[in-house]
């Protein structure tokens, strides 16, 4: 197989995989939006807010341990640092466009926040999408991972090969 179907391969993968836990992620966020505009007085772009952030948290365990657990672990201070900023910009994203529809439009009965609501999810996916993949779940360096590998067969290496008893 040519080296270009294979990393075709791995991005429709990797496509696939955060298509999934985003998607589980856009339920939780419509979800908690809806129950908190249920139950609770707040703005409509306070209460999408609160599904949002919840949504991060639950899409930063999906993604970490799922969609890139083969990705890079050293540093997870740093990662999760530029996953939160990353997803803050995408707060501001998906809300701006729930708050433009709102207070711009006017546009505020349930349906049409859930509309605005689901299309700023998309717009702010993208930018999403290409920041996690780029900055903060960046593939191991070739010459890092080959490193390492030569250092663990190293140190097998040295170990004492078992005694073996002959009955």
């Amino acid at each position: 197989m040519e080296p270009r179907s294979s990393g075709l391969q791995r991005l429709v993968r990797e496509v696939a995989k955060f298509g999934a836990v985003g998607g589980v992620g856009v339920l939780v966020n419509l979800g908690v939006f809806n129950l908190v505009r249920h139950v609770s007085d707040l703005p409509v772009v306070r209460a999408s807010i609160i599904a949002t952030v919840v949504a991060i948290a639950f899409n930063y365990v999906g993604f970490r341990y799922w969609t890139y657990r083969d990705r890079d672990k050293n540093g997870r201070t740093r990662e999760l640092t530029l996953f939160l900023m990353f997803s803050a910009i995408g707060l501001v994203i998906e809300n701006g466009v729930l708050f433009l529809a709102t207070y711009g439009f006017g546009w505020d009965s349930p349906l049409q926040s859930n509309i605005f609501k689901f299309l700023g999810i998309g717009v702010a996916t993208l930018f999403r999408f290409w920041s996690y993949r780029t900055w903060v779940f960046r593939t191991m360096p070739a010459r890092e991972a080959v490193a390492r590998a030569e250092s663990i067969l190293e140190q097998e290496s040295r170990k004492p090969a078992p005694q073996q008893r002959v009955p």
